[in-house]
C-alpha cells in the first residue's frame, strides 16, 4: 500500500504525530508491535505540561483530561523539617500542570484516530524499513499472518526506548549515543487510598527520595528511591507504608495508606541520540532519548518533538519546503537537552547518592533552601516544570 507517512510505534509521539498530520490532511499509517490492549492497559504516570495540555485542547483531545484530569498550581519540596510550595501558577504567569496519566492520554488519541479513520495495526512483528537514502522508502511487516508492506515518502520512528529505528541510523559514522546509567531506582506503587496531598509532594531526606502523588481521588501512586537490583516482591505492604513515612515523616507530612495493587521497579537512565534523523528517517520520543522521571519531562517531550516534526512535514507537503524538515534535530535536540539538564538538577538535588558525605548531604539542604527562599531560583524551577512554551 502507499501512504504519506509510515509511523514505526504507537506511543504517544506516534499517535500523536498521526493525529496532527490528519488535521493538516496529510495521510499516516502507524504499526506496532503490542495489541491495543496492551497500550491502553500499561498503567504509566502522567504530569502534562501547559503546552501539552493546550494542544491536547486545541486538537480535540481534552474532554476527558479537563474532566479527570487534575490541574496543579504548585508543586511541594519537603526537606529538613519542613514542607515548601513552588507557586508555579504565580511564578509563571498562570501556567500549570495537569496529572493525567499516560495511557489515558493514549486511550484518547487511539479513539480519536479510530474515529476519523485512521489506519493502526497493532500486533505486528518482523519490522524492516528500507530505502531511507531514497525519495520513497519501503516499511515491511507481518500482520495477522500475512506480509504487509507500505510504501512512503517518510518514516516516524516512534517505537520507544526498545527501539529498531534508532540502530537505522549508522554508529559512529553518522550516530552518536549519549547515555547515562544512575546508581538508584524508584520503588513505585499503585494503591487503592484517598490523596495524601493536593499537590505533589517531593521529599529529601536522610532514608533517600520520595514522590507523593495521586493518579484519582481514590487511587495514589507513590515512589520512594530504591537500590536497582531491588525486588519489589521482598517487601510487605507494611514495609513499604513505612519507609514511605518515614522519608516525609521529618518534613511534618503524613500518608494516607490504603491497599497496594501494583510494585513495580524504575530505572534511572539519562539517554540522547544525534542526529534525530537519517535520509527519510525522523525519530522522535523514547526512541531518540529518555529522561529520569524527577522532572515528568518524558510524554511531554515526545509531544514537542512531533509537534515540530508534524509542521515540517506540513511545509513540506504544502509549498515543498524541506527547511524545517532538514533543521528537525537542531530545533528538538535544543529543547531535549534543556529538559536533560532540568531532570538532572531535580535528580541530584533531590536524592541520597551513594558514597555521598555530610558535606553533600548539606549542600543539596543549601540548594534546596536557595529554590524555596529566592524567587528568581524558584522561577527557574516552575518555569522548567510546567514546560517552555511548544512554539
Amino acid at each position: 500500500m502507499r501512504t504519506q507517512v509510515a509511523i514505526v510505534g504507537a506511543g504517544p509521539a506516534g499517535l500523536m504525530l498521526s493525529h496532527l498530520l490528519h488535521l493538516r490532511g496529510v495521510e499516516s499509517v502507524v504499526i506496532d508491535l503490542r495489541s491495543r490492549a496492551d497500550i491502553e492497559e500499561t498503567i504509566k504516570a502522567g504530569v502534562l505540561e501547559q503546552g501539552t495540555v493546550d494542544l491536547m485542547t486545541r486538537t480535540g483531545l481534552g474532554d476527558r483530561m479537563q474532566r479527570d484530569g487534575f490541574v496543579h498550581h504548585g508543586i511541594n519540596l519537603a526537606f529538613n523539617g519542613g514542607i515548601h510550595r513552588i507557586d508555579m501558577h504565580d511564578l509563571t504567569g498562570g501556567r500549570a500542570v495537569t496529572v493525567y496519566a499516560q495511557h489515558e492520554v493514549l486511550k484518547d488519541l487511539i479513539a480519536a484516530r479510530l474515529a476519523a479513520g485512521g489506519d493502526l495495526r497493532f500486533g505486528i512483528s518482523d519490522t524492516a524499513v528500507e530505502g531511507l537514502d531514497g525519495d520513497r522508502p519501503v516499511v515491511r511487516f507481518t500482520h495477522e499472518g500475512r506480509r504487509e508492506e507500505i510504501e512512503c515518502d517518510f518514516v516516524a520512528g516512534c517505537d520507544g526506548s526498545r527501539t529498531y529505528t534508532r540502530f537505522l541510523i549508522p554508529e559512529g559514522e553518522i550516530r552518536t549515543d549519549f547515555f547515562r546509567q544512575y546508581p538508584f531506582a524508584w520503588f513505585g506503587i499503585l494503591a487503592e487510598a484517598p490523596p495524601s496531598s493536593d499537590e505533589l509532594i517531593y521529599a529529601h531526606s536522610d532514608r533517600g527520595f520520595a514522590l507523593i502523588s495521586t493518579r484519582s481521588p481514590s487511587v495514589q501512586r507513590l515512589y520512594f528511591q530504591c537500590d536497582p537490583e531491588a525486588n519489589p516482591d521482598d517487601w510487605s505492604e507494611a514495609q513499604i507504608w513505612d519507609e514511605i513515612q518515614q522519608r516525609v515523616a521529618g518534613a511534618g507530612a503524613t500518608i494516607k495508606t490504603g491497599t497496594i495493587f501494583q510494585k513495580a521497579i524504575l530505572q534511572f537512565r539519562s539517554f540522547v541520540c544525534e542526529p534525530m534523523q537519517y535520509g527519510r528517517l525522523f525519530l522522535a520520543g523514547d526512541a531518540a532519548h529518555t529522561v529520569p522521571p524527577t522532572g515528568a519531562k518524558g510524554l511531554n517531550l515526545a509531544v514537542a518533538d512531533v509537534h515540530v516534526l508534524d509542521r515540517a512535514l506540513g511545509a513540506f507537503y504544502e509549498a515543498k519546503d524541506t527547511g524545517l524538515l532538514e533543521s528537525y534535530s537542531r530545533t528538538v535536540l535544543r529543547r531535549v537537552w534543556r529538559a536533560q539538564h532540568f531532570s538532572w538538577w531535580m535528580t541530584s538535588m533531590l536524592h541520597r547518592f551513594s558514597g555521598a558525605t555530610d558535606f553533600d548531604l548539606r549542600r543539596q539542604i543549601a540548594e534546596l533552601e536557595m529554590v524555596t527562599g529566592s524567587s528568581s531560583a524558584a522561577r527557574t524551577l516552575a518555569e522548567n516544570y510546567v514546560g517552555l512554551p511548544l512554539t
